[in-house]
């Protein structure tokens, strides 16, 4: 069965933030280990983008975290989790966050993508013309690079994509290869 089919049956064909019927697609929540359904949500086409693009967001319209955040499955509180820090600010979020519970390996999937960290704290990796890269960003080799370890180059002009971000250093960045996984320092690195 496919992913949208059991999504659409997990969430009764409602969005699983919101609850709106129309629009909805599968929305897989990063950083993925192995994908499918447990690390995927049913969204609509409004929380996707308000969740992609920051400067969308519309505060009431996630009022229906109050909710939500209660889900069972783990890829919705983790969502619900990262809006609800975005958005704690104003107020009533971070009166939702305090009463939210996540056991340990759930609260570092939902903290992977730096949301929820204050900003004089937070890491911002940036390629090399200066530009912030983000968790599944997809990069391009600005030049040749001898991988320790290993007899692999990876090639000038070669896309990376999907690309993590070390949450220690600013200055490395992880991604594949011709299928192996190799850690990038970020100044050979240009974002598509």
């Amino acid at each position: 069965m496919s992913i949208e089919r059991e999504l659409n049956k997990r969430s009764g064909s409602k969005c699983e933030l919101c609850a709106a019927e129309e629009n909805l697609k599968v929305y897989e929540v990063l950083p993925t280990k192995k994908g499918g359904l447990d690390e995927s949500i049913m969204a609509c086409a409004t929380c996707i983008d308000q969740i992609e693009n920051p400067d969308n967001v519309d505060l009431n319209h996630w009022r229906c975290l109050n909710d939500s955040m209660w889900n069972e499955n783990v890829a919705v509180q983790v969502v619900a989790w990262r809006m609800l820090s975005r958005l704690r600010s104003a107020g009533w979020p971070q009166e939702l966050l305090d009463m939210m519970y996540l056991d340990q390996d759930t609260l570092e999937w939902a903290q992977a993508t730096g949301e929820g960290e204050e900003d004089e704290n937070k890491i911002i990796h940036r390629d090399s013309n200066g530009v912030i890269l983000e968790h599944g960003d997809s990069v391009v080799l600005i030049k040749d690079l001898k991988v320790k370890g290993s007899s692999m180059v990876a090639k000038q002009g070669t896309a990376v994509r999907n690309i993590r971000l070390d949450h220690e250093n600013a200055e490395y960045i992880e991604g594949k290869v011709d299928g192996q996984q190799i850690v990038i320092i970020t100044q050979y690195v240009k974002k598509i």
